[in-house]
This record gives C-alpha cells, structure tokens and sequence, in this order.
C-alpha cells in the first residue's frame, strides 16, 4: 500500500476522465430519465403510505406532511442535479463523496445506498406481491396465503383460522423477472419502463378526476387533527412526522443520477430528468392526498390498499381493478428502477476495486453490468421472499436521508475545492440551498424511531468490516491498477 491516506479523495478531473473510458452504452434522452424518476417515485408512496400516514400520524394534513417532503427534496434535487452534470458517472452519491471526503466516506454511503435501493427494492416488492395476490382473487385465481408472506408472519383467514406464512413467491418472481430483463438491456428496459409510467400516471389521474366530484369536506376536519399527548401522532409532530414516513415516497429521484453515464446529453439531461420527475409527483402525491382524505375518513386509511378503499367510496367496482392494475404497474417500474440504480452503484464501486472486479465487468454485446445485476437481483429475491415488510421499510428512509445530508455537502466543498471546473448546470443560492437541503433532511431523520438509528448504526459497522476486510487492500486509489 502507498503512503495515501483512507480520507484520500479522487479529482473531479479524473472522474470526468473515467466517465469517456468505459462501456455502458448511452442510450436515455431527457424523457426517459424523467420517466425513470417517475417511474421509481410513484410506487408505494401513493399507494400504500399515503394512507398509513394519515391515519397514524397526520390526518387530512398528510398533504402537508407531502409539501415538507417534496421541499425538502428540491433543495436536495438541485444539489443532485448539478453533481449530475458535473460527475457524469454511475456511482451517484458515491462517486459524490469520493470527489469530497475521500475514499472511506465514499465507501460508507456506498454501503448505505445498498441499505436504500436493495431494502427499498425488497420492501416494494413485498408491496408488489399483495396487489398481485388481491387482484388475481378478483378473476379466482387464489395463491395459498402462506406461499405469499414472510416466515412467521400470521393473519386470519375469512373462516376465522390463523396461519403463517412461509415463503412470499410472488415477491421473489417480480424480482428475478426485471432482473432478468435489466441484464438483457438498459434501451429496452427504458422503453417498458416509458409504456408503465404512462399507464400509472392514467390511473393516478383518473383517481383524482373521479374522485374529486365524491369529496366530503367533512372528512378534512380538523384538517390537523389534536396531538394525543404523543410526539409524532397528530398535531404538528404528526405531520412532520408523517413528512417523515412518506419520504420513502420520493425515493427515486436521486436513483436518476446513476443514469448520468449512459445518458446522452447528461449536462441537461440530468437536470431535467431529476427536477422535472421531483415537480410532477410532488404535485401529484398532494392532489392524491387531498382526494382520499375527503374520499374516506383518515381514521380509516391504516390498509394495506387506501387508494382502492378510496375507490369503493365511488363505487365503480371497474375502476377498482383498474387501480390495482395501476398500483401493480407503479410498484413494477419502482423495483425495476431501484435494481438498476443498485446495479451501477455496485459496477462504480468495484471500477474503484473496493468490490471484487467482476461486478465492474460489461456484458459484451448486451452493454449492462451484467454480474452486478444479477447479484442484486437474487439478493433482493431472497430478502423479500423471507423479510417482512414493516422491518424493511423502517430501513430505508434513514438510508436515503443520510445521503442527502452528504449530497448537499459536497456541493458546498467542490465550490470552493474545484471553483475552476465548468459547471454545465449550477445549483442557485450557495450556500444556502444545499444548507437548507441538509438541515431538512437531518430534521427528518430525527423525526424517525430510534431503533431505524440502531440499525443504520449496525448496517455501517458491517460496512466497515468489509472495507478495512478487503476494500482498503484492493483500493486503486490507494494501491494502484496493481492491486486489481
């Protein structure tokens, strides 16, 4: 090993130089990188917490709660969209913080983005698997209850009897399935990924433009229901508490600028595609909430399916499948846009040598990381066969927002490390957007239960075990080509 430090950082320069030397193929425009944004953000957010929030935490005032978070990340979106024009390159955050803090920091929000996008990817395909299972009751087709649920996971069956789950199938098939189609190509799984995102935001639509005519205003009252004594269950507490608990909601905004490499203009087309997916799901996730809370009272919300509750209320028992379809296909692209963004992360940190170097490798004539996808995909497969779903989405908001908070840093120092660097597009207001970027995401995770702490602070120390392991030994920063 040479003499350079593990806080050793690699120059925007070098990065820049990397980002020409490799293989992934270029093949997204603006619109599919914004699609991608929108086809990772509208997925269990809306259809699943929307609900939760509103009737453990919040009330009518979840739309608030989804204004805080939408703010909170278009000060981070405009952070992630100049470092995206800047280091046009897979590793996102990672290759952020290799340019600021250095190499052990880089490896730490590597490690932690694995906690975002694999969690994430497990928590929404166990989402997945119950839409899939009620919707396919509805033409009678029954998949045994305990083929579609963690182990030792229990609830009652119609005729009152309790059973307990063994394996969730469907939640590993719809993983192996978009892993499958990932490692075939990133231009065709782009393109089915387009078609979805058109279909769930029809079906988003549609719910706000039926039900807008069957709102009770009566249900919005009190739009900011009394705190009961507790912090964080209604009140003021509540909605930011709520803000907190739907953030896994805009997960996926940030998953876009792992495109930066294979996007063909990334100095505008990463602005776009980032800001521009944030904006049109923020306003949708605050019509959404408004609908449902005057559609059904928030005291109702806590199920699994609040947007088809929601439509029962109508009473178009069509448009209740449809829905189901729509929530399916939401869920679908977030998987698949979680897989591929955990799947370049993974292909910039072996390029580096902190992971073994097969998972840098690029598929010859297919032009995707195809080792790296398919590692993740069958990790993924596993955990959310056998996790169930409430443990895996308290890890990863945590996750996210500790990448924000370095996101928005290094904005700041690579202003004042690397001032002479072209910037294609630059983030208004420095200091105080990024600032204010960091202090809302910090706000929100201390909004967060402290055992989501505990296990942030445990995943990290396995990180380090690994690195200090293997990556410190086979670093080419810190050892030379040699050492791969």
């Amino acid at each position: 090993m040479t003499d350079l430090g593990l806080m050793t950082r690699k120059s925007v320069t070098d990065i820049i130089a990397e980002a020409g030397e490799h293989t992934l193929r270029k093949t997204l425009g603006a619109l599919s990188i914004t699609a991608l944004g929108i086809g990772c953000i509208i997925g269990a957010g809306i259809f699943v917490l929307t609900g939760t929030a509103a009737a453990h935490f919040a009330g009518p005032a979840i739309m608030l709660s989804f204004v805080v978070g939408g703010i909170a990340c278009a000060f981070v979106g405009l952070c992630y969209a100049e470092l995206a024009a800047l280091l046009p390159v897979s590793g996102s955050t990672y290759t952020y913080t290799y340019a600021t803090l250095g190499e052990i920091f880089a490896w730490i929000i590597g490690w932690d983005l694995i906690l975002e996008y694999a969690m994430g990817a497990s928590t929404v395909a166990v989402g997945w698997s119950g839409y899939i299972v009620s919707l396919l009751h509805n033409f009678g087709i029954n998949i045994p209850p305990q083929y579609a649920a963690a182990p030792w996971t229990e609830f009652k069956l119609p005729d009152g009897s309790t059973v307990a789950g063994i394996v969730n199938l469907p939640a590993a098939f719809i993983v192996l399935l978009l892993t499958a189609m990932l490692i075939g190509g990133t231009k065709e799984s782009a393109r089915l990924n387009n078609i979805m995102v058109c279909i769930k935001l029809a079906v988003v639509l549609a719910f706000i433009a039926f039900g807008i005519g069957y709102v009770k205003p009566a249900n919005w009252h009190p739009f900011i229901p009394d705190n009961t004594g507790t912090f964080g269950q209604f009140g003021w507490t509540g909605v930011m508490r709520g803000a907190s608990v739907v953030f896994f909601a805009f997960i996926g905004f940030d998953a876009v600028s792992t495109a930066a490499q294979e996007a063909k203009n990334p100095q505008t087309d990463m602005p776009i595609g980032i800001l521009g997916s944030l904006v049109i799901c923020t306003v949708l996730y605050v019509a959404v909430a408004g609908v449902l809370t005057g559609l059904v009272p928030y005291t109702e919300l806590g199920v699994a399916d609040p947007i088809a509750k929601g439509v029962d209320v109508i009473g178009l028992t069509w448009f209740s499948v449809l829905i189901k379809i729509g929530a399916l296909t939401g869920l679908t692209t977030v998987i698949l846009v979680l897989l591929y963004g955990q799947s370049r992360i993974f292909f910039q940190i072996a390029k580096d040598g902190l992971l073994p170097r097969m998972f840098s490798d690029v598929h010859p004539s297919l032009g995707t990381p195809s080792k790296s996808q398919l590692l993740i995909g069958i990790v993924v497969a596993v955990v959310a066969a056998l996790t169930p779903i409430d443990v895996l989405g308290e890890m990863v908001s945590i996750g996210t927002l500790f990448a924000f908070v370095l996101v928005c840093g290094a904005v700041i120092y690579l202003r004042k490390s690397d001032a002479q660097v072209a910037r294609p597009f630059r983030t208004p207001g420095v200091p105080l957007v990024p600032v204010l970027g960091m202090a809302f995401s910090i706000l929100l995770m201390v909004f967060l239960p402290w055992e989501t702490w505990l296990r942030l602070i445990v995943w990290l120390v396995i990180g380090l075990a690994l690195y200090f392991a293997y990556g410190r030994h086979h670093s080419v920063l810190l050892n030379g080509a040699a050492a791969r």
